[in-house]
C-alpha cells in the first residue's frame, strides 16, 4: 500500500507512517473485511436483544489491533498531546483503508462519533473531564454520542438549536429533544456531548449556545426511539431520538465555559468532516472492486458477451477510477492544509472534500449496483448498505447546500477583482491593436447577396 501513495504526498509521509499504513491494509483486508459478515450475523442472532449487546468479534479485533500498534491513529501529531504521532495526511491514507470495512474503524478505536468527541475533550476539556471521560474513550472501554441536531427546528442553521440550558445553583437544567444521536443505542455509550442554548438573550447569536457533558444514565434522559437509515437500524450503534426532561447536570460538566458552544462545534466538525471523506474514498474503492469482480464473472454474459466486453461498462470503470483518484487528491490536500494551518485555516479545503467525496462515492456505488442488477440492491453484496450509509454524509456535519452557499459567497468575493483585471487586459489589447495597426478578423463565409 505504501508504494501507492500519491506522488504529491510521498515526501510528507514518514517511514513509520508508511510501515503502519502497510499494517493497516493487511489488517483490514485479512481480518476486518472477513469479519464484517460475522459482525452482522452476531447482531442478527440477538434478535430483539440486538440493542443490549455488541458483537464479540469486535473485542477480538480490538485485541489484535492493539497488538499490532493500531490504535487512536486519528489524533493528529502536533495538535494533541495524546497523539500516537501521525499527521492528518498520514491518517487520511490509513482511514481510506478503514473505510473498506464496517468493523475496521472501531477495531482500531478510530470510529465516529468517538473520534470527534475525543478531539473535543482533548482540545477543550479540563483535566477532570479528561480523566473521567477522555481516558476511557482513548482506551476503548466506553463509547459516546454527540447530540446537536433537533427534530423541531432546521438544525442546518445551528443558531436554531432550542434545547434549553438553565443555571440553577451549581447545576444546569436541560429540557428539550435531540435526534440523529449516532451511537446512543450502544450499551457501551456512557457519555453524551450535548449542545444547547444557555443564553438565548445574548445579542450575539453565536454566543447563545454551550456544550455540556451528560452521562447517559442521568435521570430525565430518555431514548424515545431509534431511527433507521433507509431501513437499516445500525444496531447496536443506532441513531437515537432522545428527550431531556429536567435533566440536572453539574456545572463542572460544562466544556470550556458557557457561550463557547460554536467555538467547540466548529473545532469538532472540521476534522470530523475530513475523517468522513477519508473513509469514503475507501468505500468507493471497495465498490469499484466489487464492480470489477462482477463484470469479469464468466457466468454473466448478457447478449452473448461478458459485461467487461460492453463498452458502457468499461466507461463506468474508467470514470470511477478518474473520479476516485481526483477526489483523493482533494482530501489529501485538505489534510495537508489542516496539518500546516489547523482546521480554521483549511475551511475551504475541508468544505470541498466534504461536498465532493460523498457525491463521488454515491456515483461509483450506483454504477456497481447497476452492474449487479437485482443482487446490487439486496443483502447479497455490501453495496446497498454502503450507499445508504454514505448518503447520510450529504447531510451529516452540515448539508452540502450550506457548505456550497458559503463557498460560493467566498468565491464571489473575487468578483470585483477579476472584473477589473479582465477589463484592464481588454484595454491593453486595444492599445496593442493600435500599436500594431491590426484589428480582430472575423473569418467566415461571405454573404452572396
Amino acid at each position: 500500500m505504501s508504494d501507492k501513495i500519491p506522488i504529491i504526498a510521498t515526501g510528507r509521509v514518514s517511514e513509520h507512517a508508511r510501515r503502519t499504513l502497510d499494517i493497516v491494509k493487511r489488517f483490514v483486508e485479512e481480518r476486518c473485511i472477513p469479519a464484517d459478515p460475522v459482525f452482522s450475523a452476531q447482531i442478527d442472532q440477538c434478535g430483539a436483544d440486538r440493542w443490549d449487546h455488541h458483537p464479540s468479534v469486535i473485542d477480538d479485533l480490538k485485541t489484535e489491533a492493539k497488538k499490532l500498534g493500531l490504535w487512536n491513529m486519528f489524533l493528529a501529531k502536533g495538535h494533541y498531546k495524546e497523539s500516537p504521532g501521525f499527521t492528518n495526511l498520514e491518517y487520511g491514507l490509513m482511514a481510506e483503508q478503514l473505510g473498506k470495512s464496517r468493523t475496521a474503524s472501531e477495531a482500531v478505536n478510530c470510529a465516529a462519533p468517538d473520534t470527534g468527541n475525543m478531539e473535543v475533550l482533548a482540545k477543550y476539556g479540563n483535566e477532570a473531564q479528561k480523566k473521567q471521560w477522555l481516558q476511557p474513550l482513548l482506551d476503548g472501554h466506553i463509547r459516546s454520542a454527540f447530540l446537536m441536531t433537533e427534530p423541531d427546528v432546521a438544525s442546518s442553521d445551528a443558531t436554531n438549536i432550542q434545547l434549553s440550558m438553565k443555571k440553577d445553583g451549581n447545576d444546569w437544567i436541560l429540557n428539550g429533544q435531540k435526534w440523529w444521536s449516532s451511537g446512543a443505542g450502544d450499551p457501551r455509550c456512557k457519555i453524551y456531548i450535548v449542545m444547547g442554548k444557555s443564553d438565548p438573550g445574548n445579542k450575539d447569536p453565536y454566543k447563545q449556545q454551550s456544550v455540556i457533558l451528560v452521562p447517559a444514565d442521568t435521570p430525565g434522559v430518555k431514548i424515545e426511539r431509534m431511527l433507521s437509515v433507509y431501513g437499516y437500524d445500525d444496531a447496536p450503534h443506532g441513531h437515537g431520538h432522545i428527550s431531556f426532561k429536567n435533566v440536572r447536570v453539574p456545572a463542572s460538566n460544562m466544556v470550556l465555559g458557557p457561550g463557547r458552544g460554536f467555538e467547540i462545534i466548529q473545532g469538532r466538525l472540521g476534522p470530523g468532516r475530513i475523517h468522513h471523506a477519508m473513509r469514503t474514498i475507501g468505500a468507493a474503492e471497495k465498490a469499484l472492486d466489487w464492480m470489477l469482480m462482477r463484470i469479469n464473472d464468466p457466468k454473466k454474459t448478457p447478449f452473448g458477451k461478458q459485461l467487461k466486453e460492453h463498452g458502457v461498462i468499461l466507461e463506468w470503470v474508467a470514470k470511477s477510477r478518474i473520479e476516485i483518484d481526483a477526489a483523493r487528491l482533494v482530501v489529501l490536500n485538505a489534510a495537508i492544509k489542516i496539518d500546516e494551518l489547523g482546521a480554521k485555516g483549511a475551511l475551504k479545503e475541508i468544505a470541498e472534500a466534504k461536498v465532493l467525496v460523498p457525491q463521488m462515492a454515491l456515483t461509483v456505488i450506483d454504477r456497481a449496483v447497476q452492474s449487479f442488477g437485482g443482487a446490487g440492491v439486496c443483502q447479497d453484496t455490501p453495496l446497498a448498505n454502503m450507499w445508504a450509509q454514505i448518503r447520510t454524509l450529504r447531510l451529516a456535519d452540515g448539508p452540502d447546500e450550506v457548505h456550497l452557499q458559503q463557498m460560493g459567497r467566498n468565491e464571489n468575493k473575487r468578483g470585483q477583482e477579476v472584473t477589473a483585471n479582465i477589463l484592464k487586459q481588454a484595454e491593453t489589447t486595444k492599445q496593442m491593436f493600435a500599436k500594431y495597426n491590426v484589428s480582430l478578423a472575423h473569418i467566415g463565409p461571405k454573404s452572396k447577396l
